[in-house]
């Protein structure tokens, strides 16, 4: 269609529009002085208002990362120049390793800029699988089962797109990570929110999980966090065991097992099982991991996922078509992750996040009406309930805190835990110190 001929047919669609305005076709003159003059007032009002296509309808139900949005409000004060204590956001306040910054240097500087297979580099998924094997007992195809990713967050997503679809259930147990119900909606499926509770600090109840899979035959996928984010809790080999024999009945359910926190436990001995390490339990889980939480490089926006091979096959071609491979700098960088880091280095990290974790269990002992019943035992984060504050209403009492006292902390509602907060301690202990003076004196002035 010609410029000329779209201007005709828009002008006798917006005439046509106009109630009370005469018929239009080019070439015919109207009947009245009156009738073109209100035509023209008309034309020119429906012109010069802009009009806005429609959206996705599948966004009207997708929520926002309330992680994000208050991330986003403390960098706007900030930039007003406000000072703000921040213990929103999940990331290691040390820098990862300087072999890992060289061996980024030595890719740009060596040519490494280009793109790599969309899997990733064979260097890097020959490391995830060694690592795997050596440090979790479980084997993989480094050619075939292994797919490198823009961080864990795409894993997961793509995990699940290739696991479920319409019409299919996904198991998410509460607390949960934001991303998880909301990626089940953009997949599809629906998310079936399975409580826990809180004097069990938060795991995953056999018991309660074979209920809800009894319930919900549609379900196809228990996401499965451990360590969790947001309460810190760790099943140990023995509930994971159980929790293993409850699937064996139901055949058709995949786990997608995301131990992104898994080099962060602070039980005795260390350990975080790989969920696809139990018998019978391989040939159905996708494990996500990466390198942001363990090796602080959030920003380098690499992750990985391992599974049998008709999943990895499954995400490699959905990866193909969003964003292709990752960043090869990156990915150069994970090998020196992988090989190059000192065990010495990931176990003292370990030993100065629990000393963190210790104080701030320590002092929001001392405000009253704040609670923790199980001590979390992995990752960095700790849900105290506050309940007994603003009728519960955590939201609020976020907003309040960040407006009367500067401190960001990020409200347990979104996380499916109404009446707790969640507080990373992923920061310096300076800024742990006065992040817990704010908190209480807030608490004191109620």
């Amino acid at each position: 269609m010609t410029l000329t001929s779209f201007t005709t047919t828009a002008v006798i669609l917006i005439g046509q529009s106009i109630s009370g305005a005469v018929a239009f076709s080019p070439g015919a003159s109207t009947t009245t002085p009156s009738s073109s003059s209100s035509f023209s007032f008309a034309l020119n009002d429906a012109v010069n208002t802009p009009v806005e296509p429609p959206l996705n309808p599948l966004l009207s139900q997708i929520k926002p990362s309330k992680t994000v949005e208050v991330f986003s409000l403390v960098k706007q004060m900030e930039a007003e120049g406000e000072t703000v204590t921040s213990l929103c956001v999940g990331e290691p306040d040390f820098a990862p390793p300087q072999c890992v910054l060289d061996a980024a240097t030595d890719a740009m500087k060596g040519g490494q800029t280009r793109y790599t297979a969309v899997t990733g580099t064979l260097d890097l998924r020959k490391a995830i699988a060694e690592d795997l094997k050596s440090r979790k007992g479980v084997e993989y195809n480094p050619v075939t089962e292994i797919v490198v990713g823009n961080g864990a967050k795409q894993c997961v997503y793509q995990g699940l797109l290739a696991a479920c679809g319409a019409g299919d259930e996904v198991i998410v147990p509460a607390p949960y990570w934001p991303s998880y119900p909301e990626m089940a909606l953009l997949v599809g499926a629906s998310p079936v929110i399975l409580e826990t509770n809180v004097d069990d600090g938060y795991l995953l109840n056999p018991d309660a999980l074979e209920k809800c899979l009894e319930e919900h035959p549609k379900a196809k996928v228990l996401m499965l966090c451990n360590p969790s984010n947001p309460t810190g809790g760790v099943h140990s080999t023995e509930l994971l065991t159980q929790i293993a024999k409850v699937l064996e009945k139901y055949p058709n359910v995949v786990i997608l097992a995301d131990e992104i926190y898994e080099r962060l436990v602070y039980t005795d001995d260390g350990q975080c099982t790989s969920f696809a390490s139990l018998p019978g339990m391989f040939e159905r889980t996708i494990t996500i991991n990466g390198f942001s939480k363990s090796h602080a490089m959030t920003g380098f926006r690499l992750g990985y996922l391992a599974a049998p091979e008709r999943f990895a096959k499954a995400t490699s071609v959905l990866q193909g078509q969003i964003t292709s491979c990752a960043s090869s700098v990156s990915q150069a960088a994970g090998v020196s992750a992988l090989k190059e880091v000192d065990e010495s280095w990931l176990e003292n990290n370990v030993e100065i996040m629990k000393e963190k974790r210790d104080y701030v269990l320590q002092e929001l002992a001392k405000m009253d009406g704040v609670s923790v019943s199980v001590p979390p035992n992995g990752a960095f984060y700790v849900l105290p309930d506050v309940s007994k504050y603003y009728d519960g209403d955590d939201t609020q009492l976020c907003l309040d805190l960040l407006k009367e006292k500067k401190l960001a902390l990020v409200p347990g509602e979104s996380f499916g835990a109404p009446g707790t907060v969640r507080i990373s301690y992923a920061t310096s202990m300076e800024e742990l110190q006065t992040a817990m003076t704010k908190l209480r004196e807030f608490l004191e002035s109620l």
